[in-house]
């Protein structure tokens, strides 16, 4: 056989579980799509983030937790690796609010989701003249903020970069532009490219983000994954003012201030539109008003992935054994466990505690 796993997908998802499975010592080939595909790593807002994550679905907070407690072995790794700075920070980041009741209400869902992690949630609550001594150039209409001290945010182009270099480093082959169009059973898996190209392997993980929703069902999984929009806008460089990111705004390492992001229910249009970006900007603009001189340099739309409950899937197929569904929409957070826990459970071993609740036979259910 070629390879002991072909990974189809090449993003940040794809590329971390590659990772982590050359690390062990597995053949991997990752066939990634043409330029025409949709790519979430490439449009993403670089969040490696807990807050908010798991309110309903405890399971998910820890699986989150897991991973940003790996992320700083993990970047370390990778930079060493390859030279790439991927610019990780993880002091913290905001929740802001513009009214009390918001604010009082996201509290008591903490609270609860806290208790259900036996109270490894660490947060606090800044007024608003708290909030002005940790982000001086906050605006009057912020009454207040939770800041989340597991949170943080990297560069996720280059995480991108630093996979896609270390993996080859390591021995796996990628493929890129290719499509797979088929996948075939026998013992072991034979899966046809568009151009052609036939990989063997021994075990197959499916990690094509919105491509899932077309190949998994070929593959005996329900796959129920759909798209879903959010645009962002990128400043000029300025000097820094934002101490921590929030899910409105965030100041890159290199000095720009990504602004984001919107929730939008388009199927897959993944274009920008003049009233997505101004209502980002006038959120922005509020949170920070100093942005109200500053110049815009470009923006973008990329898609989500989310399931039909938003939250991960990871799912063996009954149909063929060997072959893994993994997707997720917070690819970003979860590559440290992606790349340094889920090979466990790849290999053949238990899955992991938390990720028991995450097969589609809760989709079955429900």
């Amino acid at each position: 056989m070629e390879s002991d796993f072909a990974i189809i997908g090449g993003g940040v998802v794809g590329l971390a579980v590659a990772w982590g499975l050359l690390k062990r010592g597995h053949k991997v080939t990752v066939i990634d799509g043409d330029d025409g595909s949709f790519r979430a790593s490439r449009g993403n807002f670089g969040l490696v983030w807990v807050q908010s994550k798991g309110i309903g679905r405890p399971e998910y907070a820890r699986w989150s937790q897991r991973s940003v407690a790996e992320w700083r072995p993990f970047s370390d790794e990778l930079e060493g690796n390859t030279g790439h700075r991927i610019a990780l920070a993880q002091e913290g980041g905001y929740d802001f609010h513009f009214s009390e009741e918001t604010l009082a209400d996201t509290v008591r869902k903490y609270e609860v989701l806290k208790a259900q992690l036996g109270g490894n949630y660490p947060y606090e609550i800044l007024g608003h003249n708290e909030l002005r001594k940790e982000e001086p150039e906050i605006g009057p209409k912020v009454v207040g903020a939770i800041l989340h001290h597991q949170d943080g945010h990297a560069n996720p182009l280059k995480l991108l970069l630093s996979l896609a270099d270390d993996v080859r480093r390591l021995g796996g082959k990628i493929w890129n532009g290719k499509t797979v169009q088929s996948v075939k059973h026998d013992g072991h898996f034979r899966l046809k490219c568009s151009d052609g190209r036939i990989v063997e392997a021994g075990k197959v993980v499916l990690s094509a983000g919105l491509g899932a929703a077309t190949l998994g069902p070929k593959m005996g999984f329900m796959a129920p994954v759909r798209p879903q929009r959010g645009q962002v806008l990128i400043t000029e460089k300025l000097p820094k003012f934002i101490n921590r990111p929030s899910l409105i705004a965030r100041q890159v390492n290199e000095g720009g201030v990504q602004i984001g992001a919107t929730n939008e229910e388009v199927g897959y249009d993944d274009n920008v539109t003049l009233r997505g970006l101004a209502g980002l900007a006038r959120t922005a603009v509020e949170t920070y008003p100093l942005l109200a001189r500053a110049k815009l340099v470009r923006s973008w739309g990329a898609l989500r992935v989310l399931s039909a409950d938003g939250f991960p899937i990871y799912q063996e197929s009954k149909k063929m054994p060997g072959a893994y569904l993994v997707t997720c929409h917070s690819g970003i957070t979860l590559a440290a466990a992606h790349a340094r826990i889920l090979p466990d459970w790849l290999e053949g071993k238990a899955k992991p505690t938390d990720l028991e609740v995450f097969g589609e036979d809760r989709f079955v259910s429900a």
